[in-house]
């Protein structure tokens, strides 16, 4: 196991549940941030979205004491750079690209790379990936098919992501093969509208609870 992939996973099995943000306003970032590692999840994925993401991860890891902040939905390796220089402690990608394994070879950030079959998922073996992003998990097959892949792909640790709530998160958390979970209802996007931290907090809390 290299380095980096140790420093992925010790910021993975710091929670249960990775809340996956969509960020529109950097200024209400720090909240919000504040509101989730108050809740237990401290590490974060801002994804790069919006006009405001950089800013946003920027904000978090400047200002937000506890938080392991990541920046999602990577698509290249200039943005890999960018999350990069903006604070990013990890880097979440949807699927990847020699551009994108580029980067994540030459930076000492680690990569969660998204992968949703298993000859996706043999690839990113070859290339000395052990952690890895199952997306999108609900339509890509669902618990039961992430469950098959677990003999057969043998030491393979996944954080699926997509579709996930509090009501099919165990689903997925009881399986052998995966280390946590990526999901935005931790946030909704109404509460964070509304500044309301302290509902946030709560969710945070109850998803922090699940079992890991």
């Amino acid at each position: 196991m290299t380095g980096k992939t140790e420093k992925l996973l010790s910021i993975l099995k710091l929670q249960p549940v990775v809340p996956v943000l969509i960020v529109d306003d950097a200024k209400s970032a720090v909240g919000l941030a504040r509101a989730l590692v108050a809740g237990g999840l401290k590490a974060i994925e801002i994804t790069m979205r919006t006009p405001a993401a950089l800013d946003a991860v920027r904000a978090v890891a400047d200002e937000v004491e506890g938080a392991n902040v990541g920046a999602g939905t990577i698509l290249n390796a200039r943005d890999y750079e960018a999350a990069v220089k903006a604070g990013s402690t990890f880097i979440v990608s949807p699927g990847v690209t020699p551009g994108v394994l580029s980067a994540a070879k030459d930076s000492p950030v680690p990569l969660l790379p998204g992968a949703a079959t298993a000859s996706e998922v043999m690839t990113l073996r070859e290339a000395g990936y052990e952690v890895l992003k199952f997306f999108p998990a609900e339509q890509a097959g669902c618990a039961a098919y992430l469950k098959a892949l677990s003999s057969p792909l043998a030491g393979t640790l996944f954080c699926p992501t997509g579709g996930i709530s509090l009501k099919n998160a165990n689903d997925y958390l009881s399986l052998p093969n995966v280390i946590c979970v990526g999901g935005s209802w931790v946030a909704p996007k109404d509460l964070v509208s509304a500044g309301d931290w302290a509902a946030i907090t709560k969710l945070a809390s109850e998803a922090a609870a699940l079992k890991a």
